[in-house]
């Protein structure tokens, strides 16, 4: 005689959990993709952005190329984390969320509308990672956790 073992049903609210962590990982990842781009176009070619005169945070593009390239950098490797359900991820997506609201805002006189897309992009991301509790979330690998897995056999 075999036992059947099944996974616990789906209910609505881990789906939704579920959802809005995937929502949160994708949106961050093309944050990350644009931000990675955004430090290309500062560092290579500094004609692309407009300079502005007595701003508080002056600096150099080049400068500013290699925050959002090293923000973007790791907003794509979190990214991936947050799609494995890792805690970390969650932590380190709503930290570098806010950094890249921070540095989005500090450079809104080189890139004004950019720049905003940016926060209300990272907003959305820290708002996604922070509703859904840890009680509510698949693992989004198709992996099984260690409690799910059928125990050996025996006859």
């Amino acid at each position: 005689m075999t036992a059947t073992h099944t996974r616990p049903a789906h209910t609505a609210r881990q789906e939704w959990a579920t959802g809005l962590t995937t929502f949160g990982a994708v949106i961050l990842f093309l944050v990350g993709l644009l931000d990675i781009f955004r430090g290309i176009m500062a560092i290579a070619e500094d004609d692309i952005f407009v300079t502005t005169r007595n701003y508080v945070f002056e600096w150099d593009l080049t400068g500013w190329g290699w925050i959002h390239l090293v923000l973007g950098a790791l907003a794509v490797i979190i990214s991936i984390g947050l799609l494995k359900v890792s805690v970390w991820a969650r932590v380190a997506g709503v930290a570098i969320a806010g950094l890249v609201i921070i540095a989005n805002f500090l450079s809104l006189p080189y890139y004004p509308v950019w720049s905003v897309v940016m926060i209300a992009l990272s907003g959305f991301i820290i708002w996604a990672l922070c509703v859904v509790q840890r009680d509510n979330l698949f693992d989004m690998s198709g992996e099984r956790p260690p409690s799910e897995e059928r125990p050996p056999h025996r006859a």
